[in-house]
């Protein structure tokens, strides 16, 4: 790459770090992540020109990859620790795994779609976070017991109650992130499981913009 180009490079990563400190992110974790994973390599081909806009973008089988402001807001709630453990319910495009990855997460990601699924372990595979990321065709609402317990879950997605098998796979102490639709809205919910393991506490956020969840793999995708 000339060094002209080197140039418009970075100036455009710092372009799109100043507009998300702009609507309030303000996580040094997740900007240095989000700096650390180009989000165009990770778009549709014919969408990339918008990779580093802070809009939504879509995806095949009707779904699409979240605003990055949105995604700092989750990821940022999550309050993520070194090697934590982390159950993604909702690969997408998997740019949300290589960020948790690139963050220090051990990260086991569960898509419902078998497109989107293989088209995310190609981009994950010459991201350079292949060996942190283990990528699935699975139902997020009924993750497979063997995969054990989690530190952090993050659920990208609105659902309208956490269901009760993610909520069984957070450890002691763990904090599981998502979205719950309240009163119409999709406000962002953050459940902390307690040390003892017994009691989880909810806290409502600020309405964020996330697609629906389905149960279920999808049958013909």
């Amino acid at each position: 790459m000339s060094e002209e180009g080197l140039e418009s490079e970075g100036e455009r990563t710092v372009a799109f770090l100043l507009s998300l400190r702009a609507r309030g992110v303000g996580d040094l974790a997740v900007l240095r992540a989000m700096e650390r994973v180009p989000r165009e390599r990770f778009a549709p081909t014919r969408f990339a020109d918008l990779a580093r806009q802070d809009v939504s973008v879509p995806l095949p089988c009707g779904q699409t990859m979240t605003a990055p402001h949105t995604v700092a807001n989750l990821v940022g709630a999550l309050d993520m620790q070194p090697s934590a453990r982390v159950l993604e319910v909702g690969t997408g495009s998997g740019y949300v795994s290589a960020l948790l990855a690139a963050m220090g997460g051990e990260v086991v990601s569960l898509e419902r779609y078998r497109t989107l699924a293989l088209a995310a372990h190609e981009r994950i595979s010459g991201s350079g976070y292949a060996q942190a990321v283990d990528l699935r065709h699975a139902d997020g609402f009924q993750p497979d017991r063997t995969l054990g317990r989690f530190d952090r879950i993050l659920v990208n997605g609105v659902a309208n109650a956490i269901p009760e098998a993610l909520l069984l796979r957070l450890s002691p102490g763990g904090k599981l992130v998502g979205a719950l639709r309240v009163e119409g809205m999709a406000r962002r919910v953050v459940v902390t499981r307690a040390a003892d393991g017994i009691a989880f506490d909810h806290a409502l956020g600020p309405v964020v913009r996330l697609p629906p969840l389905a149960p279920g793999l999808a049958q013909a995708l």
